[in-house]
């Protein structure tokens, strides 16, 4: 794999935990890889103490032919289910998603959806629902920023997490003062069916630079 141009310290970081995170998940498929191995060899000793010594049969009843055993195959390693895993969160995020061919956002770019009534979007505002965890995406490529996002999201809702806060940024140290991630972000929270409504965030909170985020109950 290429190695991208490093141009300033915020680019080393983020390649660093590049090299990080490769390292820890060859690290991981390998210690999965040592388990299979493991459970292979036990599941083998234990057949043949359940069986005893085996003697071969008499040559009247040999065909010519060696009998074929077939093992089980190990169980499939959890770092790949990983992989495939965000594979298809990648896949279902999508960057080109409109949000206005589906559904409805008012003028603050706040977001409920259909069958919700504009009380939720009240509450949320005011604060009514305890926020209980927080993402930060500062930082972060839109890639990285995608994966993190849907991670945070089912983990919150896996959780039971009602309300959770999405730090997007204000863009003020972006080209042109403009937040690269906020569309962005409030477009894949509108696909992510965890998520029932979002409104910015008051001023205490991060205000324009954050989303207070209402998810569904498990």
């Amino acid at each position: 794999m290429k190695t991208p141009a490093i141009k300033d310290l915020q680019d080393l970081k983020i390649l660093k935990r590049e090299i990080e995170q490769r390292a820890q998940l060859a690290a991981q498929l390998q210690a999965a890889r040592l388990a299979a191995a493991r459970q292979l060899k036990a599941e083998q000793e234990l057949f043949a103490n359940s069986v005893g010594a085996v003697r071969a049969l008499p040559a009247r009843h040999q065909p010519g032919q060696k009998a074929q055993v077939r093992l089980a195959p190990p169980a499939p390693l959890a770092v790949q289910q990983r992989l495939d895993e965000l594979a298809v969160m990648r896949e279902a995020l999508s960057d080109e998603f409109d949000v206005d061919t589906l559904l409805d956002t008012d003028d603050a770019l706040s977001f409920r959806r259909p069958g919700l009534g504009p009380d939720v979007l009240r509450k949320l505002r005011r604060g009514g629902w305890r926020i209980q965890g927080q993402l930060d995406l500062h930082g972060l490529r839109r890639e990285d920023a995608r994966d993190a996002l849907s991670d945070f999201i089912r983990d919150a809702h896996k959780n039971g997490w009602r309300c959770v806060r999405v730090v997007h940024g204000k863009g003020l140290g972006s080209p042109g003062k403009t937040p690269v991630l906020k569309g962005r972000v409030q477009s894949w929270l509108v696909q992510k069916k965890e998520v029932l409504a979002f409104a910015q965030a008051r001023p205490a909170e991060g205000g324009a630079g954050a989303l207070v985020v209402l998810l569904a109950q498990t």
